[in-house]
């Protein structure tokens, strides 16, 4: 008989971090994007192929007398329920640049490097090799799907490294800032003045909201919305109106560090005074009111912004992410495939997402590095660093979504998911190979 007592986990075992959170969510995203691609495949390709098609195209109408939007459902979830990841980005960006993984020049510097080297030299390929063509396609290749990239890292367990997963999902986060200044910069019809002057006046009020430390989330997202519609109608994508409203909610708590500690500490011991043996908290009184004013408490310690990534993050990673692949995953494969591999434009996203990323990434972080302005994550190879940039190389979501912008519907369009999907896959195999090599099994 076993004398073994399991190790009682401690509070801070848990409850993660809000960026270990993060990363944990993003990594089981990441399997069932996995899952919805699959089926999404299977559909566009199988018998019933027209009904996916079709699906998509279905014209949804929201709206009162003269005030309608009428889009296909396509449209509703590429410029609406992306807007929601946007926002969700956007909040990871803001948090970690005031307090997380990019608080500081030292521990910014690689990331903000490398991500910058898994822009510029993606696109450069993709450039070279459409000389003279559809050069509007030099974004796709940019982007990173981190929801992909942490999933294949979570299936190697516990032999990669943790400072390798922190470097990727930081990268992740900067390369989500520079997918939207692409997108903005690059991806813009023509402009509607109008709109564009009605969207700046709301986000002046969000702002205004922002320094009377207003904190229900509900002003902020109704704003938002029509932050979202001015956008919708100025020309600029729509998705913008995501990460300039994530800049507008407030990271300031409620309570001082001292009043939170004495508010607490006296709630606690009430409750821990008013306990009895098997005794239930809901026949409880003292009991109750102790734990209703600890969640006042941790209402006021808690900071408006945390609160909303809290409460979006799960549902952008487990429905809207999904549904966005499973809108625009379906490529119909039909005809000579090679031709479609083979073609200037998917093999300027191939090379660019395949090989591009790795050595953009590695090159920029070897350049900051000898430049002594940031040091290699703790207990990471050049090799795993390497591994990890291939694996910066899965495009897919982030890839097809500018690609969206950039060719519209059409063969371009189908081309490019090809060489998305395509690269993603070698990239993703590729990153694995060169993990598991290098990477012992003892690692933690």
């Amino acid at each position: 008989m076993s004398t073994n007592k399991s190790k009682k986990e401690t509070p801070a075992e848990i409850i993660l971090r809000p960026f270990q959170e993060f990363a944990k969510v993003e990594a089981c995203g990441g399997i069932i994007l996995f899952i919805f691609t699959v089926g999404a495949l299977y559909w566009a390709n199988s018998k019933w192929a027209q009904s996916y098609h079709h699906l998509w195209e279905e014209i949804f109408t929201i709206g009162v007398g003269h005030f309608v939007l009428s889009k296909s459902l396509h449209h509703w979830i590429n410029d609406g329920l992306m807007t929601i990841f946007f926002l969700i980005a956007g909040l990871e960006i803001k948090r970690e640049i005031m307090v997380g993984e990019l608080a500081s020049f030292k521990k910014a510097v690689l990331p903000i490097a490398a991500a910058i080297g898994g822009m510029v030299v993606p696109a450069a390929i993709y450039s070279v090799l459409n000389f003279g063509g559809d050069r509007l396609g030099r974004g796709i290749p940019m982007a990173t799907d981190i929801a992909f990239a942490l999933g294949v890292l979570t299936v190697l367990g516990k032999r990669i490294p943790s400072g390798l997963k922190v470097f990727l999902l930081a990268l992740a986060i900067v390369d989500d800032l520079g997918v939207v200044l692409v997108i903005a910069i690059f991806y813009t019809s023509e402009i509607s003045w109008n709109a564009l002057g009605a969207g700046m006046g709301i986000f002046s009020v969000l702002v205004v909201f922002n320094k009377l430390h207003v904190r229900n989330p509900i002003c902020y997202y109704f704003f938002g919305f029509l932050l979202w519609l001015a956008f919708l109608k100025s020309g600029l994508h729509a998705t913008i109106a995501g990460v300039l409203l994530a800049l507008t909610i407030p990271t300031q708590t409620r309570i001082k560090r001292d009043d939170f500690l004495w508010g607490t500490s006296y709630w606690l011991n009430i409750f821990e005074s008013a306990s009895k043996e098997k005794d239930c908290v809901l026949a409880n009184e003292d009991q109750q009111e102790a734990i209703h004013a600890l969640e006042h408490f941790c209402e006021r310690a808690n900071s408006p912004a945390l609160r909303v990534e809290h409460s979006l993050h799960p549902m952008v990673t487990y429905a809207i992410m999904p549904i966005f692949a499973f809108a625009n995953a379906g490529v119909h494969i039909q005809g000579d495939i090679t031709k479609s591999v083979l073609s200037t434009v998917s093999l300027g996203i191939i090379f660019g997402l395949a090989l591009g990323k790795p050595i953009g990434i590695t090159f920029f972080s070897w350049i900051a590095i000898k430049c002594k302005l940031a040091d290699l994550p703790e207990g990471v190879s050049w090799l795993q660093l390497f591994g990890g940039g291939c694996l910066g190389g899965i495009g897919f979501t982030m890839s097809i979504f500018v690609a969206n912008l950039a060719f519209g519907e059409g063969q371009l369009l189908t081309i490019a998911k090809i060489g998305i999907l395509t690269a993603s896959l070698l990239a993703g195999v590729l990153g694995a190979v060169v993990l598991l090599l290098s990477s012992p099994k003892e690692s933690t």
